[in-house]
């Protein structure tokens, strides 16, 4: 437990206050167990009424649960309420009418005003966890101690709790945690890219890049805004901090072997940018991207069989990633899609990839918004599930040719999540014949 945790418990500031966190997830649960900590009373609040006490751990029997639909009384006598990545805030506007907006705070904002140690920020559409992870890889490598986590991994709340204190904190920071931030404030904020992505979620796409743009809000002059070239149109004339802002794009600076595509040429730039902040030489930086492998569903190829490549992108669960998962291959591209539509522009994504893609076969979900734009361009086909697309499109590939799962959805339809979609998907590859 840091000293400034321990100095909350000591000044009593959150003692015998009501704590309410939303959400039963990971980070809800590390901020209930945080909040207990601090002396506060918590209750914690879930829509699924299935869930039972034995859902809060340690805090079984200690903190308050409620379950089933959010109503006002939950909420009205809060002194603060933490949520979840996810949680749908403005939804609960009703129930929150009457309470300060500065109450009001996400598990990442309540989790960093007790962090002492420098923070570096990743955010974008694509290429956060492996942009994130591989500067994570970079900085030890260089001799030193750092937390990963936030948006994978360990919620930052954890890391307070359970977890030694690092000389720098790395987190992967989504739309959903920087949504309900105001005070968050990063020495060193990365923004890799911006597109149509949780349209399920956010309102419209202004109210996407403004969660994302929350990154950068309290940032002064001392910290670093590394934003990615492709976000001028965006971003430029527009007034969203007061750090200094560098950008970057793809370069040939570093020998990155297992790291394929134009994308991560800029996402090895920004680890780059980002690290020399610390201190890190470029020589330091050159022998960690050598050695840097992507990790499991981000562009993995799982075998070859038949001269036929399969990767398994799993992870890509939008357009803008399949399109450049796409253009990481010189070869000839069937392309497996489908799943729980999340926005984007199909007629577009059909004229960028024309010319590298031969095929493309559906399966799951979103075929009614697939289909009809992706067949003026290739041969499309459908079927219910990954294993029978896998298997048609392996019948139909010629060798030289690559097969790849980059499903441009979420994953819901039918699995758990997108790990679960990659297993399956080398499942059923391990399954073919040569």
């Amino acid at each position: 437990m840091n000293r400034t945790v321990r100095k909350f418990i000591q000044d009593a500031v959150l003692r015998d206050r009501q704590a309410v966190v939303v959400g039963t997830g990971k980070s809800g649960l590390a901020a209930a167990r945080l909040l207990d900590a601090l002396g506060a009373r918590v209750r914690v609040a879930d829509r699924d009424e299935s869930i039972t006490e034995d859902r809060l751990g340690p805090l079984a029997g200690k903190a308050e649960l409620v379950t089933g639909p959010h109503e006002k009384r939950h909420f009205e006598d809060a002194d603060i309420v933490v949520f979840s990545p996810g949680v749908p805030v403005k939804k609960l506007a009703p129930v929150l009418k009457g309470l300060p907006g500065q109450n009001l705070v996400s598990e990442l904002e309540f989790a960093s005003w007790f962090i002492e140690a420098p923070i570096l920020a990743v955010t974008g559409s694509n290429g956060k966890t492996t942009t994130t992870t591989l500067i994570s890889e970079i900085l030890e490598k260089s001799g030193r101690r750092v937390f990963t986590g936030g948006n994978i991994g360990v919620p930052l709340c954890e890391y307070l709790l359970d977890m030694e204190p690092a000389e720098i904190i790395v987190l992967e920071v989504s739309s959903f945690q920087l949504q309900n931030c105001r005070q968050f404030k990063p020495h060193v904020g990365l923004f890799l890219n911006f597109s149509a992505n949780h349209l399920d979620y956010h309102e419209d796409l202004a109210e996407y890049l403004d969660a994302k743009l929350h990154l950068f809000s309290q940032m002064t002059p001392d910290d670093t805004a590394l934003l990615h070239e492709s976000l001028h149109p965006l971003l430029d004339g527009r007034s969203f901090t007061s750090a200094r802002i560098e950008w970057f794009g793809p370069t040939d600076r570093f020998e990155a072997p297992h790291l394929m595509g134009e994308h991560n040429r800029s996402n090895v730039e920004a680890a780059w940018q980002a690290v020399k902040r610390f201190g890190v030489s470029e020589e330091q930086a050159a022998e960690a991207i050598r050695d840097f492998r992507p990790l499991p569903h981000r562009i993995e190829p799982v075998a070859e069989k038949g001269g036929v490549l399969y990767v398994n992108d799993s992870k890509a669960t939008t357009l803008d990633a399949a399109e450049a998962a796409v253009h990481a291959f010189e070869r000839p591209v069937r392309i497996l899609m489908g799943g729980v539509w999340k926005g984007g522009d199909v007629a577009k994504f059909a004229g960028d990839i024309e010319g590298r893609v031969t095929a493309v076969g559906l399966f799951g979900g979103s075929r009614d918004i697939l289909e009809p734009e992706l067949a003026k361009h290739f041969p499309v086909t459908w079927d219910e599930t990954l294993e029978a697309a896998v298997r048609r499109q392996a019948a139909m590939a010629a060798p030289g040719d690559v097969v790849l799962l980059s499903p441009a959805t979420s994953s819901f339809d039918q699995y758990a999540n997108m790990a679960e979609r990659g297993a399956d998907f080398k499942r059923a590859v391990e399954g073919l014949h040569e």
